[in-house]
């Protein structure tokens, strides 16, 4: 062993990139690997909500107590993420008087903070709310955005040392004599894809300790190592709107049901959620009946969402953990509270503990908690710094002021950018060139994607991440291929087309199960302007063909009927034999 541990955190997620921005900050010498974009599993198919503890104030108050004081410590260190929408638990005539009192009584009880709201209390609030609505309780929830927050906490990391692999899937862990000594990983080929400009292939990464924080997955890498880690995923579907319809968090104030809670975020609104036990955490997509549900509950308390165009869907699951011989049949009955399980304590395999459970709202405690039981390991008293020192983009928040001064930023797009750049805002937007918008939806400028492109590579998923550029209403149909224009600048064009696809790709994923009414619009327009205006429905490169541009800039001789005016017309196209 050297004279600093070398951990490594298998994980890209919020909880993953946690602990080895705390590992690195107390000294460690820290790796994490991820098989894909960071926040590839669970934390970047979560609805965005920054828990007060309400949600659990009844059931679980272990961790609604926790949410709370996280909620406290995130708006603090992670301001550049965090949106203090305030949140409303909205009770309907058909909803019980007793249960309204339930959750008063168990929000006091755990210190979250409350207040009635009479229906034009709430209504004066929220002006879509239901007319027919009883009254709300308000409570201190939020959105927050998981991707900036995870990168945020990369970016950390890799500032006090640490080494970040994405896209470096874990595909055995590494056992001698009967120790966990590391795992070997599969880097995905693909020029600039890799934060250390890796080219592919395997690797062996030697550690002192592993930590395994893969979520839903950690039963995968646990049979890797021969132990049995029993988590039971539970997917839930969300359905995004077009624009934000309130600005509120509105939760429906009744016991555990689907379809029960709204979360304004960025420009859209999100609809959540189901709560359905699964085996497989990536088998499993959303159903058209899924969707629907989310409209049909959820105009309860908002009516106008059944009018409003839903823009895709998309699911995720739950990593819920539950001690052998609780029984638990229902998936929402089952705790939010995590669990760090010492593999050597447990099943005699030292080198590798596992967390599982918990929420994205407690990720910081929980990377806490198992960096403490990391450096035990190794008699380092450290102190743990994360919930003091802020993130990058975060150090100074009074910049959002200063800058739209500084700037002249008075335009929605600059309000934008300076929102999710944060404290960076200087550096990234202090350009000498012109700085056009790449992204209208989401306000997104050239100088934020091509910053975004440097710390990402050619990755334009990991810059959608970053940048929210192509996550808006239109879904790409009018900025994709200008995000790969300002790759092109860089790499070359085979690299640009091949990422421009995968793009392509990811924003259809979520689309297909939205594809009715002005949807389906919007998704045909998408469709014609990419195909008409790119050949994107037919890329001559790609099927072995020829472009005889020539022809088609000629244009065909008066009269004449030969095979350049065929040429021409099928805009000088020549299929190979």
């Amino acid at each position: 062993m050297t004279d600093t541990p070398e951990i490594l955190v298998i994980g890209g997620g919020s909880t993953g990139t946690g602990i080895v921005r705390d590992l690195a900050m107390r000294g460690m010498d820290a790796t994490l690997v991820e098989q894909g974009n960071l926040t590839h599993g669970t934390t970047g198919r979560m609805h965005g909500l920054l828990h007060s503890g309400g949600r659990y104030a009844v059931t679980d108050q272990p961790s609604a107590k926790e949410c709370i004081e996280e909620n406290r410590v995130l708006r603090e260190i992670a301001s550049h993420c965090v949106e203090m929408t305030g949140g409303l638990f909205v009770k309907r005539p058909e909803d019980t008087e007793e249960y309204f009192e339930k959750k008063l009584k168990g929000c006091k009880e755990c210190d979250i903070p409350t207040e009635v709201l009479s229906n034009e209390e709430a209504r004066q609030l929220e002006p879509y709310l239901a007319k027919d609505i009883d009254k709300a309780i308000r409570v201190p929830d939020g959105a927050i955005d998981p991707f900036r927050l995870c990168v945020a906490n990369a970016a950390s990391a890799e500032e006090h040392g640490a080494r970040i692999e994405t896209h470096s899937k874990v595909v055995d862990v590494l056992v001698e004599a009967g120790e966990v000594v590391g795992v070997e990983v599969e880097h995905a080929s693909g020029e600039g894809k890799r934060v250390h400009g890796r080219a592919g292939g395997r690797e062996k990464i030697y550690a002192d300790y592993v930590v395994n924080a893969t979520g839903a997955w950690a039963g995968r890498v646990g049979d890797m190592a021969g132990v049995d880690i029993e988590v039971r995923p539970s997917k839930g579907v969300m359905t995004i709107m077009n624009v934000r319809q309130v600005d509120t968090v509105i939760n429906r104030c009744q016991p555990k049901g689907n379809a029960d809670i709204i979360v304004p975020h960025e420009t859209t609104a999100i609809l959540g959620t189901t709560d359905e036990e699964v085996e497989d955490p990536e088998d499993y997509p959303e159903e058209q009946w899924e969707v629907d549900l989310m409209i049909s509950e959820l105009s309860k308390l908002v009516p106008m969402l059944k009018e409003a165009r839903t823009i895709r869907s998309f699911w995720g699951v739950r990593p819920l953990y539950e001690p052998p011989g609780t029984g638990t049949t229902d998936p929402t009955d089952i705790t939010r509270d995590f669990f760090l399980l010492d593999h050597g304590d447990r099943d005699d395999l030292p080198g590798m503990t596992s967390i599982v459970g918990g929420k994205f709202t407690t990720y910081r405690m929980m990377a806490e908690k198992i960096s403490d039981h990391v450096c035990e390991k190794f008699g380092d008293r450290t102190d743990c710094r994360t919930a003091d020192v802020p993130l990058p983009g975060s150090e100074d928040f009074s910049v959002l002021r200063d800058y739209m001064d500084e700037f002249g930023l008075r335009s929605p797009i600059g309000r934008r950018s300076v929102q999710r750049l944060g404290s960076r805002a200087d550096e990234v937007l202090k350009t000498d060139g012109p700085n056009p918008t790449v992204c209208e939806c989401e306000g997104v400028t050239r100088a934020e994607v091509r910053d975004a492109i440097d710390k990402a590579g050619s990755d334009l998923n990991a810059v959608r991440l970053r940048t929210r550029a192509s996550m808006g209403n239109c879904q790409g149909a009018f900025c994709c291929h200008r995000m790969a224009n300002a790759l092109a600048v860089e790499y070359p064009e085979p690299v640009a087309r091949e990422a421009l696809d995968e793009l392509y790709q990811e924003r259809w994923k979520g689309e297909k199960h939205a594809l009715w009414g002005e949807q389906l619009s919007q998704a045909m327009l998408k469709h014609l302007l990419h195909a008409t205006t790119m050949n994107r429905d037919r890329d001559p490169v790609r099927r072995g063909n020829e472009i005889d541009f020539g022809a088609f800039d000629g244009g065909p001789a008066v009269g004449d009927d030969s095979g350049a005016t065929r040429a021409a017309a099928d805009g000088g196209r020549r299929d190979a034999d």
